[in-house]
């Protein structure tokens, strides 16, 4: 198993009161922290508004951050737990991703939901539509996504859709990563969000799962795969592990770790709150990794 770390970037109130310019330095801090230390990939959220209520306080973007972040890193992977589909043109997330993926020399995750912070919707003038609609914008989404990246620079995306279509597209450059860059879908539905993950994706990050969660989903999980025919091996399975997982240091957290690497879990990723304030906050994170049998990179 892997392990990642989602970077500090205000959206659970971890830069209340600060100045963006020097909460930006910390963001960079940590992310090439994590690139020294030996994580695997380094993770931003994709909101506009603070937990639990919206705030006037920092919240980055995460596109343009993680963009960012690209050039100041050389090694971890980067990607999004996981980005709101619907605030975005789909083609145009393709084309960001792959122009990021250049950027990155080929490090980048899409990591991709169908949302749900109403508050951000609503005040950014997209509405809210029903949870039935999401997931069905979600899977047009997908589908579109999968036919921007894939092939060479001859290969154009079309497609007719009820919410999106695309029609001769060109995305070039396409993604330095072959066939594609990778996707990771992101949700704890089992009847849509996993059977869409089955169809289009590299990996299901499960959210906030505990490892007997993850246990008694798995089953289920590989029958959806086994649905339509697909080897249930080649959907990997992760867990974005919530604040109050990753608080608990020491001997709990590396016995947590443990639990979700037993289970096969790929990786697991998370926001250490201590990470904005604290230099020793990710050493202590790394070391209760190793101490749970996790493999860091060559920093």
């Amino acid at each position: 198993m892997k392990i990642g770390t989602i970077a500090p970037q205000g959206w659970v109130g971890e830069y209340d009161g600060w100045d963006p310019i020097e909460a930006w330095k910390r963001t960079v801090r940590v992310a090439q922290e994590a690139d020294r230390l030996g994580f695997e990939s380094v993770w931003l959220f994709d909101h506009f508004h603070t937990i639990p209520r919206p705030t006037d306080e920092i919240t980055f973007e995460s596109f343009t951050s993680l963009a960012a972040l690209a050039a100041l890193t050389r090694r971890v992977r980067l990607g999004h737990v996981v980005i709101c589909t619907g605030f975005r043109n789909p083609a145009l997330t393709a084309k960001m991703i792959s122009t990021m993926d250049t950027i990155s020399g080929g490090r980048m995750e899409l990591g991709i939901g169908a949302g749900w912070k109403r508050d951000e919707w609503v005040g950014y003038g997209y509405g809210f539509p029903e949870t039935k609609e999401r997931l069905a914008r979600l899977a047009d989404d997908l589908e579109v996504v999968t036919r921007m990246l894939a092939g060479d620079r001859h290969q154009h995306a079309t497609y007719e859709g009820r919410y999106d279509r695309v029609g001769d597209a060109r995305n070039v450059p396409k993604p330095i990563q072959r066939p594609r860059v990778p996707i990771m879908s992101g949700g704890n539905g089992p009847n849509v969000t996993w059977r869409l993950a089955a169809r289009h994706a590299d990996e299901l990050n499960l959210d906030g799962m505990s490892p007997g969660d993850v246990a008694a989903a798995l089953p289920l999980i590989r029958s959806r795969c086994e649905e339509i025919g697909r080897d249930p091996a080649t959907l990997a399975v992760s867990v974005h592990l919530w604040g109050e997982h990753l608080a608990r240091t020491g001997q709990p957290r590396v016995d947590l770790l443990a639990a979700y690497a037993e289970l096969g879990v790929s990786r697991v990723m998370g926001l250490d709150q201590a990470t904005a304030t604290s230099d020793e906050a990710l050493e202590s994170l790394a070391d209760d990794a190793l101490a749970a049998g996790i493999e860091m990179a060559a920093g």
